[in-house]
């Protein structure tokens, strides 16, 4: 049976034992259904070829050589990552379009007895419904933005938020990036459309009648683009606001960015491109501190000569109400977890 899904929200709650994208590991990459495992009918290179042979010689024979192909690889995915399911087995299959990849899949699953069923209109129907709710609608949720200073542990009180139950959406997380210039990891960041899937999908399980959590970020982390209907309710969120002594703060992120501030070469790269915005002696001084090893007096440095400034310009610029300040004593596991059980019980009130 095809099935059509109206919202994000009947996806998040549909029933299936399995969701299975046939696309190829690329196209999977790139972005997919959550949940979705990858078992491709064609690899990359495979795709590539019967595309090819499609344009230049025949559809015919592309669809030949096609069919062969996925029947081959369909047969060595039921004999290896499907063994293990019985009869009772009820997996929900998707292509790029919902066209002969996943068709063809789905009726060899068919056959067998299982109770498969194929996404009509494929990942593309998906990936609308995703551009719809984050770029065309507007959203049903209330923001309550968590700000603050760098090194406020914004990050962490938020996942203990979340781990008290309440509603959090972590965009740092969707995006795998701590929000910064020197915020990256080794790995790259997600794509554009991954990230979008994960923020349309937290949100689309979210109960609009209470209030969703989120940091006060900027419109880009790192390469990743927040969508404009997830920025607009940002800027006109009211704020709980945490503060925390710069002596607290330097000590917490040294302890979180020990990883960046022990890569004397990336720094250096890295904060050369601060230039345009703070004078040439001040990045100087600060490439002095990277020289001599003193991470405490680095992070200490660029804090109060270039984070703070750029967060208080950053936060008159949007002037959003301040609801609540927490005042945090050092930071630490115990004040942190005292910190969010303050902070939910101040959104149970909203």
């Amino acid at each position: 049976m095809s099935i059509r899904f109206a919202s994000l929200s009947e996806i998040a709650d549909q029933k299936y034992d399995s969701i299975i994208d046939v696309r190829s590991p690329a196209e999977f990459a790139e972005d997919h259904l959550p949940g979705a495992i990858n078992l491709p009918v064609l690899d990359n290179d495979e795709r590539a070829e019967v595309g090819t042979i499609y344009v230049q010689q025949s559809p015919f024979l592309a669809r030949k050589l096609g069919a062969a192909k996925v029947f081959r690889n369909a047969a060595d995915h039921i004999e290896t990552h499907l063994s293990q399911y019985d009869g009772s087995w009820r997996p929900l299959v998707y292509c790029w379009r919902g066209g002969q990849r996943s068709g063809s899949f789905t009726w060899l699953l068919q056959q067998i007895g299982w109770r498969a069923d194929v996404v009509d209109g494929g990942y593309q129907s998906y990936r609308r419904l995703v551009h719809d709710f984050l770029y065309n609608t507007t959203l049903p949720h209330r923001f309550v933005a968590l700000d603050g200073y760098t090194g406020t542990a914004k990050t962490k009180i938020l996942a203990q938020v979340a781990a008290l139950g309440g509603q959090v959406l972590d965009l740092e997380g969707c995006a795998e990036h701590r929000g910064s210039l020197l915020g990256g990891y080794d790995a790259p960041q997600p794509s554009q459309k991954t990230f979008e899937s994960r923020v349309a999908g937290k949100l689309a399980g979210f109960d609009p009648r209470l209030p969703v959590l989120v940091e006060a970020e900027s419109s880009k982390i790192g390469a990743r683009i927040v969508p404009p209907t997830i920025w607009a309710a940002m800027k006109a969120a009211p704020r709980v606001e945490v503060t925390a002594s710069v002596e607290a703060r330097c000590a917490y992120l040294r302890a979180e960015y020990d990883d960046i501030l022990s890569n004397a070469a990336m720094l250096q790269e890295r904060l050369h491109t601060l230039r345009e915005h703070r004078s040439n002696a001040v990045v100087d001084g600060w490439m002095d501190l990277i020289a001599a090893g003193d991470k405490s007096a680095l992070t200490e440095a660029l804090m109060v000569q270039h984070y703070d400034p750029a967060y208080t310009k950053s936060r008159t610029a949007i002037g959003a109400p301040v609801l609540h300040q927490l005042k945090a004593q050092d930071l630490r596991d115990r004040d942190i977890s005292r910190l969010a059980e303050e902070l939910l019980g101040i959104l149970n009130t909203q």
